[in-house]
């Protein structure tokens, strides 16, 4: 830190810098994150200084953190769901398996969550001290339910469903795993950390939510295709009282307890993600998604046109590609500025169809696909 501050437009200069090299959304295809809707920005900046951590201050935004659980409640199935705008998926999959631990009061507790799942869990193994235990998949990659029920014992805490995996965007057969968990009274918690503002609307239905009985927890973040502004995450649970397994007291607060994960708490991602979503609608996500979802629809056929197909037909706007010569053509196209990414087996690349990919850009996308292929 220099002795004497520099003047804003010296700082700002240096950010300037900084932002520039960074990657700019337009050439990335990896990333399940967008840019935010300019009505989430605005709101943000409105609530930067507001601190959910002790939301006693701060009734207004607490208002509409309540509003927001309410929509995204009725979203995924239930608008009585209760639960709070986290910093993202891996705090609500941590806190949603610290409740089912907590509830359950196992010695030795286990967790048993498909191969597919994100590698949250794998933290969540760590820090809460569960053992993970990864299920199989079937052919299309979704939880084989012979090997969740293969794993199940009397120490096993939690299932775990994936709504929207982050390598191919598949939904586990929620109904199925649902069963297995009242069968043997276990809490089933289903990470719709990105398929969550996806899922409700698409043209085909899927049984993933609260709908769903069995189901106990949700995580469903509005930062990515809720197109709020980072961190804004959203867990949720059926029940009410599992958010007292989570509470500690704060004595020197203007609240009695807190069940958030975190102390600090931003208000300015609630009203960012009460915007986003007061605007749009579902209307606006329909439209939004439906955009997506077509550009998914042609980037498979035009791909399918040079001789590349997708491992599996996608479900969202999650595309898999079975790439021949995979690493040399992902390096031709980072040269040429394209971002993508990998699955892990079979290994394919993983392209991630945001709202800020515009048809312009997909055309230069699979021509450059072309050209990287030799084609």
């Amino acid at each position: 830190m220099n002795q004497k501050g520099l003047s804003e437009k010296e700082v700002l200069s240096m950010l300037d810098t900084a932002s520039l090299k960074d990657a700019s959304y337009d050439n990335v295809l990896s990333a399940m994150c967008t840019r935010p809707h300019p009505i989430a920005v605005k709101a943000h900046m409105q609530f930067i200084a507001s601190n959910l951590g002790d939301f006693g201050l701060f009734p207004g935004t607490k208002e509409l953190e309540e509003n927001v659980i309410r929509s995204i409640g009725e979203l995924m199935g239930d608008p009585c769901a209760c639960g709070y705008i986290t910093t993202g998926g891996t705090e609500s999959n941590i806190q949603a398996l610290r409740a089912a631990r907590n509830i359950a009061g196992r010695s030795h507790p286990n967790m048993v969550v498909p191969a597919s799942a994100h590698f949250s869990f794998d933290k969540i193994a760590d820090l809460l001290g569960v053992e993970i235990r990864k299920a199989g998949m079937d052919s299309v990659f979704r939880a084989d339910i012979g090997s969740v029920e293969g794993l199940i014992d009397e120490n096993t805490i939690a299932l775990v469903g994936i709504a929207g995996s982050t390598e191919f965007g598949q939904i586990d057969p929620m109904d199925k795993l649902a069963k297995l968990a009242l069968s043997h009274d276990l809490a089933l918690h289903v990470d719709a950390a990105f398929g969550g503002f996806v899922i409700p609307f698409l043209d085909k239905k899927y049984d993933f939510d609260f709908s769903t009985k069995g189901v106990t927890s949700i995580t469903a973040d509005p930062h990515k295709m809720g197109l709020s502004t980072i961190p804004a995450g959203g867990l949720l649970f059926r029940d009410a009282s599992c958010l007292s397994h989570l509470e500690v007291d704060t004595p020197y607060l203007s609240i009695r307890k807190q069940h958030s994960l975190t102390g600090t708490r931003s208000g300015a991602a609630v009203a960012s993600t009460y915007a986003v979503m007061t605007h749009l609608g579902k209307d606006g996500y329909r439209k939004i998604v439906d955009g997506c979802m077509k550009m998914t629809a042609r980037l498979v056929d035009e791909a399918r046109e040079i001789g590349v197909s997708p491992v599996i037909d996608p479900v969202m706007n999650i595309v898999a590609l079975d790439v021949p010569a995979l690493d040399e053509v992902r390096k031709r196209l980072r040269a040429k500025g394209w971002f993508t990414s990998i699955t892990r087996s079979p290994r394919a690349m993983r392209l991630v169809i945001m709202p800020h990919l515009t048809d312009e850009a997909l055309t230069r996308f699979i021509q450059d696909l072309k050209e990287c292929l030799g084609n």
